[in-house]
Formats: structure tokens, sequence, C-alpha cells
């Protein structure tokens, strides 16, 4: 899990130099979390709720699964650092954690850049 103390200090955005090994091997892990369509949309649910905060009653109904799986993929999320977690009363809690996204970002800035203006990769982003 990364430091959300230490944004940016790792990982230098991959235009101006390349990653270290140990650089590499800690964004992997943000990169894998990421790298599964569940996952994906909820870390997207989670940012975009009021508040900044998601009740994980507010995640299980958009997914058609049960909700232990929908708790194992928060879980990944949690582990790699992307999200943290609070319990209040029955429920969990779970918010974004913006360093590690501002770190996962820093990274990616020029390669987004790079490609012709407009053009989000077919990724259905403007």
């Amino acid at each position: 899990m990364l430091d959300a103390d230490d944004s940016g200090a790792c990982c230098p955005p991959l235009a101006r130099e390349p990653l270290s090994p140990a650089g590499a091997e800690e964004m992997a892990v943000l990169f894998k979390a990421v790298a599964d369509p569940v996952r994906l949309r909820l870390l997207s649910m989670i940012a975009c709720h009021p508040g900044g905060e998601s009740c994980v009653c507010d995640l299980t109904p958009a997914f058609d699964m049960t909700a232990p799986s929908v708790s194992y993929h928060l879980k990944v999320l949690r582990e790699a650092g992307l999200i943290s977690s609070e319990r209040r009363g029955t429920w969990v809690y779970y918010r974004v954690e913006p360093a590690v996204m501002a770190r996962m970002s820093t990274v990616l800035a020029p390669a987004v850049g790079a490609g012709q203006a407009g053009d989000a990769g077919g990724l259905g982003v403007a």
C-alpha cells in the first residue's frame, strides 16, 4: 500500500523520466486494482457520490452480483490504498484517497496530453 503523505514522491511523470523499479512496483499495485471493470466502476461511484463517500448499501444494488462479491472488490481497492473505509453501525462507508489518486494522475498526466486534442483514446470520456 502506498503512503498517502508521499504524494508524487515515488513516481515522476512517464514523459519526464522512466519509473524506478520500486516506483513501477508501487504503481503496478494501483493499476492492477483498477484493471477490473467492477472495481473501476466502484471507484468511480464512490468518488462521484455526494459528500465524497458512499455506503456499501449504496453500491451493492448497482451490480448484478452478491454482496460478498462486491465486498471482495472493495477490499482489493482498500488494500491497494485507493479507498479507505469507516464502519458506522452496521454499514461501512468508503471514500477515495485523493493523494493516492493524485500519484496515479502524476504518472499518467503527460501521456494523457500526448494524443490529439479531444482524443480520449476511445474510453468514452471527454
